[in-house]
């Protein structure tokens, strides 16, 4: 008489019940990889992650297993290559703009473009005007950092910041100039340098190769190709960023001082304007809301007293609550605010891919364990409408103390 095996159904009611105190004693342990009848190693596919806290799975993206601890293990920091460059043959100078003190997404492809230019001999040579706040130069391809400060350079002054150029181009004497064809002030600046040093431009330039630049013509819809010339506005998305190599951004000075011009310009100094307008690609301050917002006339009444620019998630703008030209990421708009905060947010890998140039990411979530907390500088756990009307809250007090410290 054959034995007959029994199966307690009780023991596979706790084996799915990850609720149960004895889940885990009944799990069994899953192999990642096994060796199959025919000599081949099998991957096991639902080995992969591990039990969270919740008793919810979870997917290691880490590489290494996680096990049941809440502790993540730390990214493997890669060091680029330095690119050095002792005795420059020659300088491509850069003027980036700067908005907010920080490099720019078109600021990084034109320095991309000068590193192109520059070769293994010359060395790029960034020069930037006043205070600013920029900490990763060496990761955006500057080989030399020149800062000219001095009141003089504050606020709208493009006819002093054409002096300050002229003593760069006589001190270094640049093979080539690059300024971003900017609306915020590198187009204005690089065609008033051009009439004082007597040069023709070439504008709009998109593309460069083989010694002749393309540049748009004709309302856009046309390309002119002429060959490179000495000062070029370049166009955004002109060449890729740099990416592969870390430089030495040593720091220059200028041997003379700069001439001072008439002030023949008077700046009336910045004016209000509303976030909302504000295009998202160069928001400052960005608030983002995503799947996990359940009150969205708060969350617009929050970046409303926060002064900030909206965003959203793609779910959120699947869903209608706000435009397509609101949504962050690889696939809709990609953001380097200084600051970008995430609301109910979990943190797809095309969201994180368009906020990776954002200095600071704060986020609010209910759930500790996603990606965005994961990327976040600081994270807030809990329920999004409760701290978003305690920010408002907060907000609202301080100024309110201010308005009465300053009565």
């Amino acid at each position: 008489m054959s034995d007959i095996i029994r199966r307690d159904p009780r023991a596979e009611w706790i084996a799915r019940n990850r609720l149960h105190p004895l889940h885990a004693a009944m799990q069994q342990t899953q192999q990642h990889s096994w060796m199959g009848p025919n000599g081949v190693v099998r991957k096991n596919p639902h080995g992969v992650g591990f039990i969270g806290p919740n008793g919810i799975k979870r997917i290691d993206r880490s590489g290494a297993q996680q096990g049941t601890s809440n502790k993540r293990s730390a990214a493997a920091v890669v060091e680029l290559p330095l690119h050095q460059v002792p005795q420059p043959a020659f300088y491509i100078a850069v003027v980036p703009d700067m908005v907010g003190g920080r490099l720019g997404s078109h600021d990084r492809d034109l320095l991309g473009l000068a590193h192109s230019l520059a070769g293994s001999d010359g060395a790029v040579l960034a020069v930037v005007f006043g205070e600013h706040k920029e900490n990763n130069f060496s990761k955006a391809g500057v080989d030399r950092l020149l800062v000219i400060e001095g009141d003089e350079f504050e606020g709208y002054a493009p006819e002093q910041l054409v002096q300050g150029l002229r003593a760069v181009d006589n001190q270094f004497n640049p093979r080539h100039w690059l300024l971003p064809d900017s609306r915020t002030g590198g187009g204005e600046l690089g065609r008033r340098f051009a009439a004082a040093l007597g040069e023709r431009p070439a504008t709009r330039v998109w593309q460069v190769k083989d010694g002749q630049c393309s540049g748009r013509a004709g309302a856009g819809q046309q390309d002119l190709i002429r060959g490179l010339p000495r000062l070029i506005l370049a166009a955004a998305e002109c060449a890729e960023p740099v990416s592969e190599t870390r430089h030495e951004a040593l720091p220059e000075q200028l041997s003379t001082s700069v001439a001072r011009s008439l002030p023949r310009i008077e700046d009336l100094g910045p004016v209000a304007v509303d976030p909302a307008a504000i295009a998202m690609a160069e928001a400052e301050f960005i608030v983002s809301g995503g799947n996990g917002v359940k009150d969205w006339d708060l969350f617009h009444r929050a970046t409303l007293v926060l002064g900030a620019t909206e965003g959203a998630s793609r779910v959120a703008v699947d869903d209608g609550f706000m435009p397509r030209n609101r949504q962050v990421g690889a696939t809709g708009t990609w953001v380097t605010a200084r600051v970008y905060l995430a609301v109910g947010i979990s943190g797809a890998i095309q969201h994180l891919q368009g906020i990776g140039a954002c200095d600071k990411v704060v986020a609010i979530n209910m759930d500790p364990g996603c990606d965005m907390i994961k990327r976040a500088d600081l994270s807030v756990i809990g329920d999004s409408a409760a701290i978003l009307q305690a920010l408002i809250e907060a907000v609202e007090n301080y100024r309110n103390d201010a308005k009465r410290d300053a009565a």
